[in-house]
């Protein structure tokens, strides 16, 4: 599409969707990646908690629980990423739980509620950041919309 000049063209970091400027794309980025992390993280946690459990020293009982939620919580996320017009409510419920998994990981971990091995422990903290780093991202994404 081409402009006459330089203020009718969108904002740089925007797209334009049947004449309306989107200005989403961080958010969208930072869900999707949210989407791939999660579930990748929670078919691991099914796939592998037999393996898993003496390694990271979490009882296999929770890795399963903590993969089947990370793997529904992964299909409802790509759900409210796929559609036409975010959410905001649903974007803050994201980044709320994102900071919940967060502050949780940490506690966790500090007061030895799953008796993990120490590289349990590190993998707690480390996917902690991680998801705090999801919600950082998506907050950013959802004051730029």
């Amino acid at each position: 599409m081409a402009y006459r000049n330089a203020s009718t063209a969108p904002a740089p970091g925007t797209k334009e969707t049947a004449g309306v400027a989107r200005t989403d794309g961080l958010l969208r980025t930072a869900l999707m990646a949210d989407v791939v992390l999660t579930g990748a993280n929670g078919i691991g946690y099914l796939a592998l908690a037999t393996v898993l459990d003496s390694f990271l020293g979490v009882p296999r009982p929770v890795e399963y629980a903590v993969g089947v939620f990370l793997t529904v919580y992964a299909a409802w996320l790509l759900s409210v990423s796929r559609r036409a017009e975010l959410h905001r409510g649903a974007v803050a419920f994201v980044i709320a739980l994102n900071t919940a998994w967060a502050v949780a990981s940490v506690v966790t971990v500090l007061v030895d509620a799953l008796t993990a091995t120490g590289i349990g422990n590190g993998w707690i903290v480390f996917q902690g950041l991680t998801v705090a780093g999801m919600g950082a991202l998506q907050y950013l994404g959802l004051r730029r919309m």
